[in-house]
């Protein structure tokens, strides 16, 4: 994930060795675990069903599967699901692990503002951000914009790059920054109303698994 501010961008965060969990690990562990607990097949299926409710039911997923990363740094943390009523089922699980990854971005967001870093852009990459509902979630959530590149596999193409550089392929890092190319821009949409209520209800899990 880079985060622009102005005409700086910021690629990753400063770290303990140790790192116990990272938001978007999770939509791999939903891919992997998932299919233990019979929720999913694939991970793609989490678009439609994340689209399949207009509310997450107040479900939220901790994913703290190998303990809590920044800014918590809890590596004795574990996993925890809350807000669970009898009209709860499958899909709120998905979709509250899926909207997990936003609110852990939330938390990393909120954790650089009060450093002063306050970014205004988001780039985003990886597998998990072909989900365009994800995407929009994660812009509402963080109330930024985001904006996702045709080549999601960024780290790949970045190596492959940089091989090209070293070769000559490629005469200044400049030329090779031409190369990025984005494919959809995400704004946020919801009323600061709803982002507030679903963050309460985040928070809340967070104290809950802390505790």
């Amino acid at each position: 994930m880079t985060v622009k501010r102005g005409k700086e961008s910021f690629s990753g965060f400063n770290k303990p060795k140790r790192t116990p969990n990272h938001p978007t690990k999770s939509h791999a562990v939903l891919a992997k675990e998932g299919d233990k607990v019979k929720l999913i097949k694939k991970a793609p299926e989490t678009e439609k069903i994340s689209k399949s409710s207009k509310i997450n039911d107040g479900v939220f997923v901790v994913p703290a599967f190998s303990g809590m990363g920044a800014p918590y740094w809890r590596p004795d943390a574990r996993g925890l699901i809350t807000g669970l009523t009898r009209d709860s089922n499958w899909q709120s699980l998905v979709r509250a692990t899926v909207e997990s990854v936003a609110y852990q971005s939330y938390d990393l967001f909120n954790a650089m503002n009060k450093d002063g870093l306050k970014p205004r852009i988001v780039k985003i990459d990886g597998g998990m951000v072909a989900n365009n509902w994800f995407s929009q979630f994660l812009s509402d959530t963080i109330n930024l914009k985001v904006i996702r590149p045709k080549v999601l596999e960024t780290t790949a193409l970045g190596v492959a790059l940089f091989a090209g550089y070293q070769v000559g392929e490629f005469k200044s890092l400049n030329q090779i920054k031409k190369i990025w190319q984005k494919d959809k821009a995400f704004s946020p949409k919801i009323k600061n109303s709803l982002r507030n209520q679903l963050l309460q209800g985040w928070k809340l899990a967070i104290r809950k698994t802390l505790a």
